[in-house]
């Protein structure tokens, strides 16, 4: 059985201001994976990051496992919005392995009174906007984020960007012979307010094809996610995320699907 209980996300799964959130300095043990994990024997891992796209989870994850041969390791992912980026920029010491950005809109010059009026109840939150601000201004990113969603950025190019790391860490998963479950925050990764985003043309139609969602846990009709049904369902929330009563009902939820693929054979799944 598996020795190694990896997740991948956003801050959903990096459980930000959750009961043990320590300004973000390290994972929490209260978020829906690290609780999933107390299900089986096996040391629980993270590689989520705040405000991380899916291509940026997906690279994080094969990291760790291309890192970590001959471990025996179950993935959970929850994947997130489709309007964030992972983007490789020139060296510099403050982004990740000196040279991933993450960005988001919120980085975006325009969106900055949006996010101040969000943020405006948590000091810590502020606080730890203002030094990526500064980051971001100082290694270049932030002028890149203001062009890319000013001139380039579109709901279209963001899902074949986020399916095609889906497909891509999926393939890479089912090779390694390595177990893995899924599920989502929010379902505008597939969906455009009603109508459903595979069916814009038959690229995006075919891409969708490939996801093999036998191993996914869905929070409801159309593919709602995590924090939608936590929204749907009024679970006390901090600043922007569901507290720990979502996240201990989550776990809950998704257990039997957890179980349903952990304890399957490789070869029938």
């Amino acid at each position: 059985m598996s020795n190694i209980f990896l997740s991948g996300g956003c801050s959903f799964t990096y459980g930000h201001e959750l009961s043990d959130d320590k300004n973000g300095k390290i994972p929490s043990q209260k978020t829906w994976a690290a609780l999933l994990a107390k299900n089986i024997q096996a040391d629980y891992k993270t590689v989520a990051w705040a405000g991380s796209g899916n291509a940026g989870i997906a690279r994080r994850v094969f990291e760790y496992i291309s890192q970590n041969k001959g471990q025996d390791i179950f993935v959970s992912i929850m994947w997130t919005f489709v309007s964030r980026y992972d983007w490789a920029m020139p060296r510099n010491a403050v982004l990740e392995k000196t040279r991933w950005a993450t960005i988001t809109p919120w980085d975006t010059s325009d969106n900055q009174a949006e996010v101040q009026k969000t943020l405006a109840a948590s000091q810590p939150q502020l606080e730890i906007w203002k030094t990526r601000r500064e980051n971001l201004r100082d290694t270049g990113v932030g002028p890149f984020a203001d062009a890319l969603y000013r001139h380039a950025a579109n709901q279209y190019h963001e899902a074949y960007l986020s399916w095609k790391s889906i497909v891509w860490l999926q393939n890479i998963l089912e090779k390694k012979k390595i177990k893995y479950m899924f599920t989502l925050a929010d379902n505008t990764l597939f969906y455009n307010e009603l109508e459903p985003l595979n069916r814009v043309d038959p690229l995006l139609n075919a891409l969708y094809n490939e996801i093999d969602f036998s191993r996914w846990f869905v929070f409801g009709e159309r593919q709602m996610g995590f924090n939608q049904w936590a929204l749907l369902n009024d679970y006390p929330r901090g600043t922007t995320h569901p507290l720990d009563e979502a996240h201990r009902d989550a776990a809950k939820l998704m257990k039997d699907k957890f179980f349903e693929i952990y304890t399957k054979k490789q070869e029938t799944l």
